[in-house]
């Protein structure tokens, strides 16, 4: 069946993208579609979400690290307190992706969420989590929606607030990633984190 799991390495079905380079492997069967918590874990993955537009994610995904550091690990009140100096530092920065409108959103984003209260951004974003007995589990890659009800609904909540690059599309990349949703197919090995708990 087209764009149904295929064999891993290991002889197991996976999702067919997450075997197209190791580095996809080790995304889809350690991280991909499981549960992120914490506002910092989640804003990461919403400023990551915003640099992959238009890009594919594997880009982003060998940028990590030099994300990584050039967002002081992403601590949201640490991104806040960044200065124009640092703007113009991440710009400069061959390790991520130098897009200023991205760059610029991911300050104004992290400033807008520093004035949240402690837990905010993580309950904000679970809020919109569907029951997962809504949505059969995908039998293949083309049954796999790019945009929910729910992400669209959180896409015009998070900008209702003053969040900025983030739309229904990128939303549902966000729950898709943190396990929101599981959206491995039917027959892949790592649904429902049957792969195990992501290491820590």
């Amino acid at each position: 069946m087209p764009g149904a799991a295929v064999p891993g390495p290991d002889g197991r079905p996976r999702c067919p993208w997450g075997l197209s380079t190791e580095d996809y492997v080790r995304y889809h069967d350690e991280e991909w579609g499981r549960p992120v918590h914490g506002d910092d874990a989640l804003f990461e993955r919403l400023c990551l979400e915003a640099f992959q537009s238009g890009l594919s994610w594997l880009t982003v995904l060998r940028r990590r690290e030099g994300f990584r550091r050039a967002f002081a690990g992403f601590r949201i009140d640490a991104v806040a307190a960044f200065t124009d100096a640092d703007r113009e530092r991440l710009l400069a920065d061959a390790g991520i992706i130098r897009n200023r409108a991205k760059i610029e959103a991911c300050l104004a984003n992290a400033r807008m969420v520093a004035g949240w209260a402690p837990g905010e951004l993580d309950a904000l974003i679970w809020s919109y989590a569907p029951d997962p007995a809504a949505r059969p589990a995908p039998r293949t890659v083309a049954e796999v929606p790019a945009v929910t009800d729910e992400s669209a609904a959180l896409a015009k909540e998070l900008r209702r607030r003053g969040l900025r690059f983030v739309g229904p599309t990128t939303a549902y990349a966000l729950m898709q990633a943190c396990g929101l949703v599981d959206d491995h197919l039917a027959d892949c090995v790592a649904r429902g984190g049957r792969l195990g708990q992501r290491p820590t």
